[in-house]
């Protein structure tokens, strides 16, 4: 195999250009096949950065911000030590003259291991969602789940995700249309840390600038992380009247609707909806649309008008309530058999939601439909085109598929086979765990059909607008009906069908960054399942009695769709039956607009309304608040739109190197802090660090309803 010269780029350049415009400003078109990918320094550094990164972030999972410490903080972190690593390691060579030769040192630090370290880090860059099911069960049920069942479902709902990447790879991956956006972060960081490039005049290299902005967030990170919290979310309206809950209602960015408030804090600007800086404007903007319409016009209408009680319970809350406005003890309604006590419960009435929990499970109701709708008319034709050229053997390539073409490809046969033997290892996992798991058979293979039946639709979101709708609440929708009064079953389910078409997700994502950077498929394929199964270990392992924010949302849910079920809840026995009409909204939004389109199709715009992101905008609402969204949108909007548009020689430069220095440099002041001071309960008292000030935000305001801390009306 040779390498692809740079003449030969050009010539290629030349022929043919990336269709997305980001993609043709920031991915290079060029390949040196020679460059060494799986080296003894990518298994040092891989391993170690995997299980660095999985305990930490697993650690750091159980904040009020949690704060994901992306692959990133690796990614610069190995850069010395690989370099090190080069310059020390002897050159001898092992093995010669065979299949197995090796040298621990192949020359000088490349950028396919150091991707490769990257992949091995992104395995741990997260949490594992059925953590919750570890901590729900044993938190908030106070009942046992003993480690090597949870250790089984933890390994299986990631490794179910492997098989659904590998049979959509074709669709998800090669076509360039299919662009993964927050990659091209990846992609900026890559060519800065191993560029070689002169100093321009009046400027910074990117590895200078990117050294800049690593420094100075990690140095301002002290502020909003320890001196002055106030930071995180800065509730100016609240201070307007402080025994005011109808203004604090309105100011508060934490408990309520947030008008005026912001952070000025990375951890709070990119906590829930990634960085801003990875968003293509059109997304940005589809999520601006739906949090307005969701927090500034529904809630208030639903609130003040009383629908369904409102005024019985804070406006913005994830808590179940009895009808006079008391927190709901789930406990004192779950039999020894861990199912639903129906006799205390008739005692108790029924569960309650705050109004705009009840309008987010609407709204997910909608988003699913809506993204069902939206795939089939606006991507239905390229789909089936490319489904026919693919087995005709003739399909279109971009330039990067075809630069990837000189190396061995993945056999799909390798994702079939890991897929049966997960699925019959999940099987075995939820009938010889049954007492603790609950899931049925019948439900293992339900939530796979689930799972295979939504990753394609989700994943042509995801790798077009960074946005990708979940499949949580129609997983927890479909058993509740079909196995209620078994919280754990609902629980098990939701992660079988909804975090398995996540993970493939990830795995798809990680795919295309292995192709913008012409990493060998194999080796992409080596990394990815031993990173992840060191990655889950060590989860299981740092899994703590502690609570966090998605903990709490996680028991809620298991109570409203798996212990007490939806047809209590959303069907004839509840109180919320007609938020089931949100299931024809989210159908009818995109053949809306896709009429609107074939009616004035030299409307762009009209093509760039996304009712998937735009009705799922606020999905990570509750745990996400307010601020975190005001916030994310004002920064998406200086980088997606003005910066863009006006500056397009800077963005394209240094917008994206920007996010992974603020990313890293936040991530490491926040361990420091922790290690340093947090860990041994150093706090600095003063009323910067005395919350944001909207301590009436969170009270109902309905006559006669008494709450701690809160003013009787």
């Amino acid at each position: 195999m040779g390498e692809i010269s740079e003449m030969e780029a050009m010539q290629l350049e030349e022929i043919e250009e990336c269709p997305v415009k980001q993609v043709e400003l920031t991915v290079p078109k060029t390949d040196d096949p020679t460059l060494p990918a799986v080296t003894f320094r990518m298994w040092v550094l891989g391993l170690g950065a995997c299980v660095i990164l999985s305990f930490v972030n697993q650690f750091f999972w159980y904040r009020k911000m949690p704060l994901s410490i992306t692959s990133i903080s690796a990614m610069i972190a190995v850069v010395p030590l690989g370099h090190l690593m080069a310059r020390t390691l002897p050159h001898r060579v092992f093995f010669k003259n065979t299949r197995w030769k090796f040298t621990m040192n192949p020359g000088p630090f490349n950028m396919k291991e150091h991707v490769l370290i990257t992949i091995f880090a992104n395995s741990g860059a997260g949490t594992v969602y059925a953590t919750h099911i570890l901590s729900a069960v044993k938190l908030y049920y106070k009942r046992k789940l003993t480690f090597l069942p949870a250790l089984l479902v933890m390994i299986t709902t990631q490794f179910l995700g492997f098989g659904w990447a590998g049979i959509f790879r074709k669709y998800l991956v090669e076509p360039g249309e299919m662009w993964w956006p927050s990659n091209l972060v990846m992609v900026s960081l890559f060519r800065a840390l191993h560029g070689k490039e002169k100093r321009p005049k009046g400027g910074n290299t990117l590895n200078q600038f990117f050294l800049l902005i690593l420094i100075s967030s990690f140095a301002y990170y002290v502020l909003p992380g320890y001196l002055f919290s106030t930071l995180t979310s800065f509730s100016w309206v609240c201070w307007l009247a402080p025994k005011s809950i109808l203004v604090q209602q309105l100011g508060s960015g934490l408990n309520g609707l947030g008008i005026g408030s912001f952070g000025i804090d990375w951890a709070t600007i990119s906590s829930y909806l990634g960085s801003p800086l990875a968003s293509p404007w059109f997304a940005t903007a589809n999520i601006a649309v739906g949090f307005f319409l969701v927090m500034y016009v529904m809630t208030p209408l639903t609130y003040w008008f009383d629908v369904y009680k409102a005024k019985n319970f804070p406006i913005y809350s994830s808590e179940l309530f009895k009808s006079n406005g008391e927190s709901y003890d789930i406990l004192s309604v779950v039999n020894p058999m861990f199912h639903l006590d129906k006799k205390v419960y008739e005692q108790n009435g029924r569960v309650h939601l705050s109004t705009f929990f009840a309008m987010t499970y609407g709204l997910g109701f909608a988003t699913l439909t809506a993204t069902m709708f939206h795939v089939l008319l606006f991507d239905g034709r390229d789909l089936w085109r490319q489904t026919k050229s693919a087995f005709q053997g003739n399909k279109k390539m971009d330039i990067h598929t075809k630069l990837m073409k000189k190396y061995k490809f993945v056999p799909t046969w390798w994702f079939v086979v890991i897929l049966v033997l997960n699925i019959a290892l999940v099987l075995f996992t939820c009938e010889y765990y049954n007492e603790s798991l609950q899931l049925p058979w019948w439900g293992v293979l339900l939530a796979c059909a689930i799972a295979f039946f939504f990753t394609l639709p989700i994943g042509i979101i995801a790798a077009t607008t960074n946005q990708a709708p979940g499949l949580n609440i129609i997983t927890e929708y479909v058993i509740g009906y079909m196995y209620p009064e078994h919280p754990v079953a609902n629980m098990c389910f939701k992660v079988y069908g909804y975090i398995s078409m996540t993970q493939a997700l990830t795995f798809v994502s990680d795919f295309k960054l292995g192709h913008y950077m012409k990493i060998p498929p194999r080796s992409m394929f080596m990394a990815q399942v031993v990173g992840t199964l060191v990655a889950v270990v060590v989860y299981t392992l740092t899994a703590c009695p502690w609570t966090c924010p998605m903990d709490r949302v996680f028991f809620d849910a298991s109570v409203i769709w798996g212990l007490v079920g939806p047809l209590r809840i959303f069907g004839v026995e509840g109180e919320y039956g007609n938020v089931n009409w949100f299931f024809l909204g989210g159908a009818l939004a995109p053949l809306l607009v896709w009429l609107a389109h074939k009616a004035f199709p030299d409307k762009e715009w009209i093509r760039l309304i996304h009712m998937p992101v735009l009705l799922g905008a606020t999905s990570m609402m509750p745990p996400a608040t307010a601020v975190n969204f005001t916030s994310w949108l004002i920064v998406g909007f200086l980088s997606g739109f003005v910066v863009f548009k006006y500056r397009p020689d800077w963005w394209k430069r240094y917008n994206y190197v920007l996010s992974g220095g603020l990313d890293a440099g936040t991530a490491f002041m926040t361990v420091l802090l922790f290690l340093t001071l947090q860990s041994k309960n150093i706090d600095l008292q003063w009323w910067g660090n005395n919350g944001e000030g909207c301590p009436l935000a969170a009270c109902p305001t309905a006559k006669g309803v008494k709450a701690d801390g809160c003013p009787v009306t």
